[in-house]
């Protein structure tokens, strides 16, 4: 179970109305909530707080939810839910393909939201998996979601790693698209198609031709190493 009050939770938005509306609803939740009008302040807050989630709005002055994102990315692995006016497929899939671990289209109730954060807090407070795996030259550590090689180091997002940890569990296996997006709890098959690219990306020599993260023909996908 998750103790709320030991969460604090960073949400990003310059519309005062949404903002408030979101900081009270949670912490009438018991979460500890810190808020920022626009990219800039929360960066500063990001640097001197370890924050548990991030809650960003995409649409804001300045420096906009896609590009905090990117900034985030390039040093924290911190979950991110992205808050949205524009629905469509193609600007999710740019929220996930940078970054974020999940998305809300607006508008949207509150108890969805809090939702969103009680998943994400169960698939990073949750250890049933090995520690490490090794694919080809590449050590990656499930528990700091960090990829090491001979020559560079990267990390993994929430999603990425809960993929990971998931597979790695019972190595061969094939985990059907329904049943992983119902683990991860994503609503379209299509996010999970978005994270697995993503990671072959991160993970495989050619993502083309996956050699370690496969797609079974009519089973789903698989982890396939020789530890």
């Amino acid at each position: 179970m998750i103790d709320n009050l030991d969460n604090h939770i960073l949400i990003v938005d310059d519309d005062d109305k949404i903002r408030n509306l979101l900081k009270d609803f949670l912490i009438s939740n018991n979460f500890l909530v810190s808020t920022a009008i626009n990219g800039e302040e929360a960066l500063k807050k990001i640097n001197i707080i370890n924050f548990d989630v991030l809650i960003l709005d995409i649409m804001m002055p300045g420096i906009d939810g896609y590009e905090l994102t990117k900034i985030i990315r390039s040093s924290s692995l911190v979950p991110i839910i992205h808050l949205t006016a524009m629905g469509d497929t193609d600007n999710v899939i740019q929220g996930l393909e940078i970054g974020a671990d999940d998305y809300l289209s607006k508008p949207f109730e509150p108890k969805e939201l809090l939702l969103r954060i009680k998943n994400i807090l169960k698939k990073t407070n949750t250890k049933s998996f090995k520690d490490q795996i090794q694919i080809n030259n590449l050590v990656l550590n499930l528990v700091t979601g960090e990829i090491s090689g001979s020559k560079f180091s990267r990390s993994l997002n929430t999603n990425e790693l809960s993929i990971l940890r998931i597979l790695s569990k019972d190595l061969g296996k094939a985990f059907s698209r329904e049943e992983l997006s119902k683990i991860l709890g994503f609503e379209q098959e299509r996010t999970l198609d978005v994270c697995i690219n993503r990671l072959r990306k991160k993970i495989e020599i050619d993502p083309k031709y996956p050699k370690y993260l496969k797609t079974k023909r009519g089973a789903g996908y698989l982890l396939w190493v020789n530890n």
